[in-house]
């Protein structure tokens, strides 16, 4: 049975969440301090995580960074703090989505739904040609181990970061807006949480380019979007 961790320090909204996963079939737990959570996320085998922003003890943000750092698993933000810094702060740290408190549990759970499907391709190596490299100069893709190699040494990344590189590797040479990428990669609206695609090329930039700033392999083509250049 899939498992979710719930990490929320409100018993109601906890609850909720809790009650209306069993609905679809899904186990959840919940922890209601911030440490604790971190320790379950750590320590448990869930296939998806659920953070509030403000929990005693230790932030989402914090446990967000943390467990990013150790585990390839979803992670969804749900919180009454709308800002886009936040947004952004928490996409930053490797949240795959941000849910904005007062939600639809019916809307959470479709995209906790959406989530868990994506890894679960990733997992199974159901991305592309399972048994085709793609080898674009000193970068090696390989999208059956959801594996890359740059200069042949192996790159981290999180399961959203390597889809959105497979798709524009595997549409060299055209520039797609956030919008379209946004669209492509998350697959449903989300107001505002557009930022998140900015983030995500920013972090893959980190990790492949040798320098970020003047990136060789997804560029910025200003006022239009990104482009994979081979």
């Amino acid at each position: 049975m899939t498992r979710i961790l719930i990490v929320e320090d409100d018993p109601y909204i906890a609850e909720l969440q809790k009650d209306y996963f069993a609905l679809h079939g899904y186990e959840a737990e919940i922890c209601h301090d911030g440490h604790a959570g971190l320790s379950r996320a750590l320590s448990g085998d869930f296939d998806l995580i659920i953070l509030d922003i403000q929990l005693p003890g230790m932030n989402g943000f914090e446990i967000c960074k943390t467990i990013r750092e150790r585990l390839d698993v979803p992670i969804l933000i749900v919180s009454a703090k709308n800002e886009e810094l936040d947004k952004i702060r928490g996409f930053g740290f490797g949240a795959d989505d941000f849910v904005t408190k007062p939600f639809s549990p019916n809307e959470l759970v479709a995209r906790t739904k959406a989530h868990l499907a994506r890894y679960e391709r990733y997992k199974n190596g159901q991305k592309s040609d399972p048994d085709e490299s793609l080898h674009i100069r000193e970068l090696t893709i390989n999208p059956s181990s959801h594996r890359v190699f740059v200069h042949e040494q192996e790159v981290f990344l999180t399961a959203k970061e390597f889809e959105v590189l497979v798709f524009m590797a595997t549409h060299p040479n055209r520039v797609f807006s956030k919008d379209q990428l946004f669209e492509k990669i998350w697959g449903y609206d989300s107001n505002g949480d557009i930022a998140t695609v900015t983030v995500h090329i920013s972090r893959i930039r980190e990790k492949l380019e040798a320098d970020p700033s003047n990136p060789q392999f997804i560029e910025t083509v200003w006022g239009a979007g990104y482009r994979f250049t081979v």
